[in-house]
């Protein structure tokens, strides 16, 4: 029972304390994840905490694993982590059965698992925490009471800073597709072989004050002046077995054309500032002026990407640089996955379509050598 206890104990530490590190490696991520949830639940009023929430989980999972390694209170340990693993258990469980969330984020962006799999592992978790929660009285501390006090506390402290550090700046280890070396305009096509999901136009309509849905080819016979149209979709007809890593970047002009292709085809290198809105911008005005200085005397492209368009279009005409910089839109899912800084924008060294370095605001003084090292384009 002793060796069965003590693999049992070290499987769900180890384990919890591995799944907190790597979430801790990118929490806006887990944030996103929560926002996913509850915007599948309505509940978007908690949308301005899910980075809160992030944190405060982070730092538990990875505290409760220590615990639980050192032996120190387990009463009260056992008891949380019931409790954490039956709600882990239950928005698995929930993602896989009503495939609404295809990931859960149970480790981030660096080890992606399908809801059927995170589901399967909170399974086998929550059978190893009922039976250390059975026999919770039979484990003893490894360590004094203060020891683990001490140990206990500089877990706390090292996960909170860790999280601090990644948010200042960006990821330590980047495992989105948006990483250095990645081409951004291969990592939008699927990969080779892929087969694409295949899905058909829907029609939506109205009649007799009932709903009916039908394609192009299977239009009813009837119909006429009195089908009311609702909506159109694209109904999944087979399901792929693989998907592009990037799907939603499309750089937009203030017009709406669609540039993205263009941007990404053009030889040479360029810079791309993400910037979500317009809050983030004062702070950081004067550096991305001595960035914009420093390309423009290098003739390398400026551009300025953005989901809120019209506050940065009118910041950009009052400071006087809407000649210099090429402004674009993004979808803001797309921002948030390229840039994972948490207060301020996000520079982006492209060469051709690959990413040659990216840095937070924060770094952006590491930004400026890259940039000074690069020849004048105009020569080449």
């Amino acid at each position: 029972m002793k060796l069965l206890i003590a693999i049992a104990r070290t499987l769900v530490g180890v384990l919890f304390i591995f799944s907190g590190l790597v979430k801790a490696n990118d929490p806006l991520g887990l944030s996103y994840k929560m926002q996913e949830f509850f915007e599948v639940w309505h509940f978007h009023w908690f949308d301005h905490f899910t980075l809160t929430f992030s944190i405060i989980m982070i730092v538990f999972e990875i505290v409760a694993g220590v615990a639980i390694l050192l032996g120190w209170r387990m009463r009260l340990f056992s008891w949380l982590l019931l409790l954490l693993i039956v709600f882990f258990t239950f928005l698995t469980g929930y993602a896989y059965l009503s495939g609404k969330v295809r990931e859960c984020g149970c480790f981030g962006d660096c080890i992606p698992l399908t809801a059927g799999q995170s589901f399967t592992k909170d399974l086998v978790l929550l059978v190893l925490i009922l039976f250390l929660f059975a026999v919770k009285d039979r484990i003893r501390p490894v360590l004094k009471p203060v020891g683990s006090v001490a140990v206990l506390i500089l877990a706390t402290i090292l996960s909170v800073a860790f999280q601090w550090h990644v948010l200042v700046h960006l990821p330590t280890v980047d495992c989105l597709p948006y990483k250095v070396h990645n081409n951004i305009g291969e990592k939008m096509k699927p990969p080779p072989g892929a087969i694409p999901d295949s899905t058909v136009i829907t029609m939506v309509y109205e009649k007799g004050g009932k709903q009916v849905e039908f394609d192009a080819s299977n239009f009813p016979a009837d119909f006429n002046d009195s089908y009311h149209f609702v909506k159109r979709y694209d109904k999944l007809i087979r399901k792929g077995n693989a998907e592009a890593a990037i799907k939603d970047f499309v750089l937009l002009t203030g017009a709406g054309t669609d540039t993205t292709q263009a941007v990404l085809e053009a030889k040479g290198y360029k810079l791309f500032v993400f910037i979500k809105d317009l809050d983030y911008v004062p702070r950081t005005r004067e550096g991305l002026g001595v960035l914009l200085t420093m390309a423009r005397a290098k003739h390398i492209p400026f551009f300025l990407i953005t989901g809120a368009y019209d506050d940065l279009s009118g910041w950009t005409q009052q400071i006087g640089i809407d000649s210099l910089t090429t402004l674009v839109k993004c979808d803001a899912t797309a921002i948030k996955t390229a840039a994972r800084s948490q207060d301020k924008p996000t520079i982006y060294l492209i060469k051709n379509a690959t990413v040659a370095g990216k840095w937070s605001y924060a770094d952006y003084d590491r930004a400026l050598p890259a940039v000074a090292e690069l020849a004048d384009q105009s020569k080449q």
